[in-house]
């Protein structure tokens, strides 16, 4: 019986690194001291593009041509391309398109962009490896999820401008023979929080028609735990369906967003700290790619190993909510 497989990961990030002090000093002088803030989202750094050559689409570029060499393969070899991001660099045509030319791509490779938010590259892997299952044609896919998240970012609000990061990740997904690859996936929507997290903050329309001078993304305060509870509802749910417990899992690549999240999950299934792949002091928070940035971290560490239970774990806004198991 067919499985799809992770058949490796890699990431690309601008050389920008821009510490704590720069917020600080930055919010320090509107009379907003973030410290403790940055202390609960546990923030040290982040990287972030400075200049007007690089952006989410050439991000992914630079991470699809990274893992393609990593997994010693070309772009002829790829039979669908997906491109997932919340910041992308054009509407039409698919930016997966430029990644599919940057590659050398066959004509015959499907391509397509994807966008569920943050959750967004947790989405597109659990959706290509459903497709690929019931597709004999595909056999490996390349899944690329890349924010610019600082373009965005209001210089006014430190839940954005002082929280996110640049980054980008790929990963390929083969189908094979081999036991284990993907698993099951599982999800939760509450469109409770949909209107106060938005880009354009006017909505397309408006701001087409009408001009925005909001140039930024709309954040407004929401209750933020409310996702917990249906998370580990949906953790224990997934696990329990293949018999599972959650201390079998060897690694949870889970959203970048906020470390106290991250300490929650691990205290309600009573974890230990080897198991909890945490990235976001050294990245900031990178969107959509968060989750496979922490895969990276675990896989280049050897702290994922072949054959591990690896269970991702990511928030959309507005919200969805998403957890998905692979047997590495």
């Amino acid at each position: 019986m067919s499985s799809v497989h992770i058949k490796a990961v890699d990431i690309y990030h601008p050389q920008n690194a821009v510490g704590n002090d720069f917020y600080f000093d930055h919010f320090d002088r509107k009379n907003n001291d973030i410290r403790r803030f940055m202390e609960h989202m546990g923030r040290e750094s982040r990287y972030v593009i400075d200049n007007d050559e690089e952006n989410s689409l050439t991000m992914g570029i630079e991470a699809a041509k990274k893992v393609l060499a990593k997994a010693n393969l070309q772009g002829t070899d790829i039979d669908m391309v997906v491109f997932s991001t919340q910041v992308p660099e054009t509407t039409f045509p698919v930016n997966a398109l430029y990644i599919h030319a940057a590659i050398g791509a066959d004509s015959n490779a499907m391509v397509l962009d994807s966008n569920a938010n943050c959750a967004g590259m947790v989405v597109a892997v659990d959706h290509a490896s459903r497709y690929m299952l019931t597709s004999p044609h595909i056999r490996r896919a390349l899944i690329v999820g890349s924010d610019y998240n600082t373009l965005i970012s209001d210089p006014e609000d430190a839940v954005t401008y002082a929280n996110y990061g640049d980054a980008a990740a790929a990963v390929i997904l083969e189908r094979s023979e081999a036991k284990g690859g993907f698993i099951d996936s599982i999800y939760h929507t509450d469109p409770v929080n949909r209107d106060f997290i938005r880009y354009p903050a006017e909505g397309l329309a408006k701001t087409v028609k009408h001009g925005s001078d909001n140039k930024h993304i709309l954040w407004l305060p929401f209750e933020a735990h409310a996702a917990m509870p249906p998370t580990f509802e949906m953790m224990e749910s997934l696990l329990a369906r293949h018999g599972l417990t959650p201390q079998e899992v060897g690694s949870y690549c889970l959203s970048q967003f906020s470390l106290e999240n991250v300490r929650k999950i691990q205290s309600q299934f009573e974890l230990n700290d080897q198991q909890m792949i945490y990235v976001g002091d050294r990245f900031g928070y990178t969107g959509t790619s968060s989750p496979f940035i922490a895969l990276y971290e675990a896989v280049e560490t050897g702290r994922v190993k072949r054959g591990d239970y690896v269970l991702f774990w990511s928030i959309g806004s507005g919200f969805q909510l998403v957890a998905m198991l692979f047997r590495y």
